[in-house]
């Protein structure tokens, strides 16, 4: 029934139902003359990109000899300087080309943003944790786009101090990201990594916190900062001209130049250089990580001048982290065939694998991620059945051998579907171990494990006002494969809306990186489930829902599975009733661009409309240039095509070069103009593309950000105004407006 007949059957006056008809015909008309608004073209312009050896290029270690050109005749648009005139006017017009055409959907976007701002708790404060002689925080103000770090005394009634205001530091400034945020450890000093642009590029910087005055020393180019044991040494690692955390360096403050001390190097374009302070604070791990191998090196605090040592050496496949504790360090590695990962010690003074025993009996149905060390206990935190899980091990000696007996005990909950992880715990000799727990239906909440009762007690549930969680269910759907494997999706609706009958739907994917794209609670959701849309997340492959192997059978030459897995979850949802294909919407972000783009060219008939957020939809040019940021080191994720092995078969999904002569759903692409993850020039030259070959008459939309990155905005409020644009968007597509 439509609004009209429903306001009709109201019993509301003929003026007034003669008032809603005029309207509507001035929509109507308005939409009419829309259609009449051109979409910025661009020329083509004819250039041959190369495929395999080039001379002075690291093109990978067995590129094609000749190499094999392909043409875009779009290559033109990228511009590393962001500075051309002809690019940004292009870029320029397609925002108005955009903002015209969703002129009439602007009272809806105002609309859904100021729903979603009513789940909001503009006013609030994370529960506080104890760190020394204070309980640190973060704080958000009713009005302020950004968080205020904040510490008060841990005994007594002592004043706040601020220690950071976010939004003081972005006064002025269009983005800013603040991350990395640490205190020294005598408390006085704060460290934190600052970026303005949205390039990822970062700056250091340090106060003083007795003065509330910024050091002189600023360090350009981080990725990541420690302090070491005490307040004069800083640690901090550096990136190369593709943004690659290649560097470690010990600093003297105070010392500028003169003291940056380099103490490790990775020349290796594959690895990626990280690290982190143990939490005893005796020992600095530093990690060279590639997508398929890792090495570790260890330095000790207690060294003022001291060099890492190799855990060991690196080994192709071979993957491990370490954290410490007493005095061994405890390992989680995927040695001797162990897929998902399995526990190991050795001792601080016997570091290689020789030395390496199993801490637990390997369990191919738990993958192991990482451990949480402390004194007297140690957190494994996992995945099983497809949900992340906490076990705390505890461990005793053992009387009859002699040796060390461990123990451990899954932290259990109720609802059937949730996401569960480690929250800031900062000190060593901790009792208690604080985790966060969520599902799609229950906010974000705190909490504290009592390690020898094993009972948790809540401290904080994230308030979310005007909801009801008794009016939502989540619920686990499988979808069968072709080759037989089950795929699982999380799907959330509202109870009193789920009608028997075929509903919309908006499908939301990702599948890459091993990234797990977990169901927890999003209020942002709200005024889609609450217009009776159902909102569900496939779990495809290429993520790391279901353990190490769900990423290997979705990456390099097994790629496909990724697309294929979310067309048979749509088709899934169509076939068992839940939804339609002319009632089903699609997204996904960056990897997830990806994914949507190839599903597009695969099976555009499935869905009637689509979000791309930042998609990686160039796979081809992008993966042949080693001088784009992350593309040497990602050649271990989608493979090189550069090289025979995969040239083909990288060709045959890589969106920007598979867009046919066919129809296509309304598509909303978004991107950022300082993106370092995925150039501004891809989904430009891909919305180009996709206008002059499609053969329907559906809308495909660039709103371009010329202001940040690959993150969208750091503004919390603004951030909340784009994602009601890109709702407003799906809800006029499914019919729910």
């Amino acid at each position: 029934m439509s609004k009209i007949s429903l306001v009709a059957t109201a019993g509301i006056g003929a003026v007034t139902v003669a008032s809603l008809l005029l309207v509507r015909r001035r929509a109507f008309l308005y939409s009419t003359k829309n259609r009449l608004v051109t979409a910025p073209k661009l020329k083509k312009r004819s250039h041959m990109v190369p495929f395999g050896k080039i001379c002075g290029q690291n093109r990978g270690p067995n590129p094609m000899d000749p190499p094999i050109y392909l043409e875009d005749p779009y290559h033109y648009v990228r511009d590393e300087s962001r500075g051309n005139k002809e690019i940004l006017d292009h870029l320029r017009a397609e925002n108005a080309y955009t903002e015209s055409k969703l002129q009439h959907l602007k009272p809806l976007q105002t609309k859904i943003y100021e729903e979603i701002l009513s789940h909001v708790q503009e006013t609030d404060e994370d529960y506080p944790y104890p760190h020394g002689p204070y309980l640190y925080y973060y704080r958000t103000v009713k009005g302020s786009s950004y968080s205020i770090y904040c510490r008060k005394p841990r005994s007594g009634s002592g004043q706040e101090e601020i220690l950071l205001d976010q939004n003081e530091l972005a006064r002025g400034k269009e983005y800013t990201v603040v991350r990395n945020i640490k205190i020294s450890p005598d408390h006085k000093f704060l460290a934190y990594l600052v970026d303005f642009t949205g390039n990822e590029v970062y700056t250091c910087q340090i106060k003083d916190l007795s003065t509330g005055q910024l050091l002189p020393d600023r360090l350009e180019k981080i990725d990541s900062l420690s302090w070491g044991t005490t307040s004069s040494v800083l640690f901090y690692s550096t990136t190369d001209e593709t943004l690659r955390s290649d560097k470690v360096w010990r600093y003297n403050i105070g010392q500028m130049e003169a003291g940056k001390q380099n103490i490790y190097s990775d020349d290796d374009a594959l690895y990626t250089v990280s690290f982190c302070k143990s939490r005893s604070s005796k020992y600095l791990f530093i990690e060279s990580v590639s997508k398929e191998t890792s090495e570790c090196s260890i330095l000790s605090l207690e060294q003022a001048d001291g060099k890492p040592q190799v855990v060991e050496k690196r080994k192709e496949g071979l993957m491990y982290t370490v954290t410490h504790q007493d005095q061994y360090l405890y390992i989680v590695t995927n040695k001797d065939q162990a897929t998902n990962y399995k526990l190991m010690r050795t001792s601080v003074s016997q570091l290689s694998q020789d030395h390496w025993q199993d801490v637990f009996p390997y369990d191919e149905n738990v993958k192991l991620e990482y451990v949480d060390s402390f004194k007297n206990f140690f957190v494994l935190c996992g995945r099983q059945h497809g949900l992340t899980q906490l076990w705390i091990v505890k461990h005793e000696l053992d009387l009859a051998s002699h040796g060390t007996k461990y123990k451990r005990q899954r932290i259990t909950f109720t609802e059937p579907i949730y996401t569960v992880s480690s929250s800031v715990n900062r000190e060593y000799d901790a009792a208690k171990y604080r985790f966060t727990y969520s599902s799609m239906t229950t906010p974000e909440t705190t909490y504290d494990y009592d390690v020898e009762s094993n009972e948790h007690m809540l401290l904080k549930e994230r308030f979310v006002p005007n909801y009801d969680r008794l009016l939502y269910k989540s619920e686990r759907i499988i979808a069968k494969a072709s080759d037989g494997v089950e795929v699982p999706i999380s799907v959330l609706y509202r109870k009193d809306m789920r009608t028997g009958d075929r509903q919309p739907l908006h499908l939301y994917g990702y599948g890459s990186y091993e990234i797990s794209i977990d169901p927890e609670f999003s209020a942002s959701l709200l005024p889609l489930l609450d217009r009776g849309i159902i909102y569900a997340i496939a779990h495809v492959r290429g993520g790391g829902e279901m353990g190490r192997s769900w990423y290997n059978d979705g990456k390099f030459l097994h790629k496909r599975n990724t697309f294929t897995d979310f067309i048979t979850c749509a088709e899934t949802l169509v076939k068992i009733g839940m939804t339609s294909s002319s009632k089903m919407s699609c997204e996904g972000r960056s990897a997830g661009g990806l994914l949507i783009g190839a599903v597009l060219n695969m099976r555009p008939d499935i869905f009637t409309a689509a979000l791309a957020g930042v998609p990686f939809v160039d796979v081809m040019n992008t993966m042949s240039d080693p001088t784009i940021p992350l593309t040497v080191q990602e050649w271990q994720e989608w493979g090189n095509p550069n090289e025979t092995k995969y040239f083909d078969y990288m060709r045959s999904y890589s969106p920007y070069d598979n867009i046919k002569a066919q129809a296509y759903p309304n598509i909303i692409i978004t991107s950022g103009l300082y993106d370092p993850r995925v150039m501004y020039w891809e989904p430009t030259k891909y919305v180009t593309k996709l206008r002059a070959l499609k053969s329907d008459h559906n809308e495909v939309f660039l709103k371009m950000d010329l202001e940040s990155g690959h993150f969208s905005a750091s503004d919390r409020y603004r951030a909340i105004k784009e994602r009601a644009f890109e709702y407003a968007f799906i809800l006029e597509q499914l019919k729910c407006v």
